[in-house]
């Protein structure tokens, strides 16, 4: 259930150029307008096979983007990991230098105070 491409005007056209371009002596208007014809096919399937390769390069440029993306989402998020490490490791010494004080001055309230 192909559906058959009318080539546009302007190659049709094109194609009649070239086709009387190159036409032999002798050669008949149906052969040329088969010749053309032919063109048409060959204009035809170079311009489907450019926009696959345009869309094969959109394809890969978009992937780069999604890749150097998530590359920049991983350094970032590493970034904040290293970050909240630190802070981790700085608020867990905090508690244990307000006990020793505690219990320095616990003592030295005991002592002195008696």
């Amino acid at each position: 259930m192909k559906q058959k491409v009318v080539p546009s005007e302007q190659t049709q056209q094109e194609a009649m150029k070239i086709a009387k371009a190159t036409q032999k002596p002798g050669q008949t208007k149906e052969q040329t307008k088969l010749v053309a014809q032919g063109i048409e096919k060959g204009i035809a399937l170079y311009k489907k096979q450019q926009k696959e390769k345009s869309r094969q390069a959109d394809k890969a440029k978009k992937k780069q983007q999604r890749q150097k993306q998530t590359q920049a989402e991983d350094v970032a998020t590493d970034h904040s990991t290293d970050i909240e490490n630190q802070t981790e490791t700085q608020s867990s010494k905090l508690p244990w230098i307000l006990l020793v004080l505690s219990w320095l001055g616990f003592a030295t309230y005991t002592f002195i105070g008696k």
